[in-house]
């Protein structure tokens, strides 16, 4: 037992030492060549509220529908939709990514940036193969517009497939 404390006792005294190996040297003042100035990063919406200057200069992605219904489909149909937007913004539209809440339902979005006054079609697939009843499935699609992310909605009442 006396063996356990003693080893214990080591690990202890090892550590202590091993966090003060700063002692004396003001770590804050320790500067990391390979970190970005955070006065690098511009974000309109902070703690202090949203300066309207900032969020003026920011891309929109403002869409035609953002809610489509095919109606009633048979099970096993592909059916597709495109949602048109419009960046009505003063700088160019960039979309990150565009998920689906279900993988039966695929989105296709412009990979270049929408300029100003610009349009851009996003594509949406939704495969009712196994599908059936009432189906409703959401998009998320994340850019750099003054929303920051955004959805759309694809709606959709499945017949069983006759066997």
């Amino acid at each position: 037992m006396k063996k356990y404390f003693v080893l214990f006792s080591a690990t202890i005294a090892l550590g202590a030492a091993s966090c003060n190996e700063d002692a004396g040297n003001n770590a804050s003042e320790k500067k990391d060549s390979t970190q970005i100035s955070t006065d690098l990063v511009t974000n309109p919406r902070s703690a202090e509220g949203v300066n309207p200057a900032d969020l003026e200069k920011m891309a929109t992605m403002d869409f035609t529908d953002s809610v489509y219904d095919f109606g009633k489909i048979k099970e096993g149909e592909v059916v597709m939709h495109e949602f048109e937007f419009t960046n009505n913004g003063k700088s160019a539209l960039i979309i990150a990514s565009a998920n689906a809440s279900c993988g039966c339902t695929v989105p296709e979005y412009p990979k270049d940036p929408v300029a100003p006054g610009q349009t851009g079609k996003m594509t949406v697939r939704f495969n009712s193969q196994g599908k059936t009843g009432q189906q409703e499935k959401h998009i998320t699609i994340k850019s750099n517009s003054r929303r920051g992310e955004q959805y759309l909605v694809i709606k959709a009442e499945v017949a069983e497939a006759k066997k």
